[in-house]
């Protein structure tokens, strides 16, 4: 199911696609067979049609069929302005022809909706699964989980380490990975986590260690000291040093690791240029299910964040 329903933009370059899109006969094929392919889209009419290159070819994509929910009015109209320039999922619904010109009928609804009754289907919560972020709000990452189905990740689950917007730990176009954390079949959504595959305080904690002097972000300033991420799961607690301000990156002298307390102990020690872009995620886990994460290690006095998934 994974394979035959990916984020935008992953099938458009593969031998697969290519083939299919680049004759007559591929074309007729894949309607027969109601296969997936992808092309670019050239231009958005007046009336909210796209025109889509699709291989020699130039493909014609209604209004109505351009996006799940825009016939029904529950899908805003920028999901197809923003789809020009950019690959779009479709599958072909007629081949019509005109003074010897093949014009191919598409519809992306019918692409997602195939998605979407797969996932819905196939998918269970703590299934991890690929995705692409395509917009960035302040509560949150909305990200593309096959054929442009659109699903999102609240910023409470971006990460153990707070963030003030998802734009400190994304950017639009991303490739990540994702948690299955509900499905709701009968509003046809999928809900998803993120700091799951984060790691561990423990998996974090193990990169470092006392006598370390590492780049951090501070994410919270407090009378007695000011909180610094290590890592988007990890962070520690540094002296109060005069002209700190949340945001600022720093480096760090690592004074004392606590797993029992799950504490690092800091020193922050100077001021570091900002960086233009998140830095890169690494993940622990990238396929598979997770049937339950505790962030807490082992005989720890505190109670970390827990996830069941049911």
């Amino acid at each position: 199911m994974r394979s035959r329903f990916l984020p935008e933009g992953r099938l458009l370059h593969t031998p697969e696609n290519e083939a299919a899109c680049a004759s007559r006969d591929g074309l007729r094929r894949a309607m027969e067979e109601e296969t997936v392919l992808e092309g670019v889209a050239q231009l958005c009419d007046g009336a909210h049609n796209l025109l889509v290159s699709v291989g020699p070819f130039t493909g014609f994509l209604p209004r109505e069929e351009a996006a799940l929910g825009i016939a029904e009015g529950t899908t805003r109209e920028i999901a197809i302005l923003s789809r020009v320039g950019k690959p779009v999922c479709f599958q072909i619904t007629a081949l019509e022809e005109s003074e010897g010109v093949l014009r191919p009928r598409l519809s992306r609804r019918r692409a997602q909706q195939a998605a979407l009754d797969a996932m819905l289907a196939g998918l269970h919560p703590g299934c991890i699964l690929p995705a692409v972020v395509t917009h960035l709000e302040s509560f949150g990452a909305f990200v593309d989980i096959g054929c442009g189905v659109p699903s999102l990740i609240g910023i409470e689950n971006i990460s153990v380490s707070r963030i003030p917007h998802p734009d400190q730990r994304f950017r639009v176009g991303q490739a990540i990975f994702a948690v299955v954390q509900e499905l709701d079949p009968k509003l046809g959504r999928v809900y998803l986590t993120h700091r799951e595959l984060l790691g561990t305080w423990a998996e974090n904690a193990a990169r470092f260690q006392a006598g370390m002097t590492v780049p951090g972000i501070v994410r919270g300033l407090k009378e007695y000291g000011a909180f610094v991420e290590l890592t988007p799961n990890l962070s520690g607690l540094a002296e109060r040093k005069n002209g700190l301000r949340e945001g600022d990156r720093v480096s760090v002298y690592i004074k004392a690791i606590l797993p029992e307390r799950m504490k690092i102990k800091l020193l922050a020690i100077d001021t570091l240029p900002p960086l233009n872009v998140p830095a890169p995620l690494e993940y622990f886990l990238t396929q598979g299910q997770i049937e339950k994460w505790k962030y807490a290690p082992e005989g720890c006095v505190k109670v970390g964040a827990e996830t069941i998934f049911a």
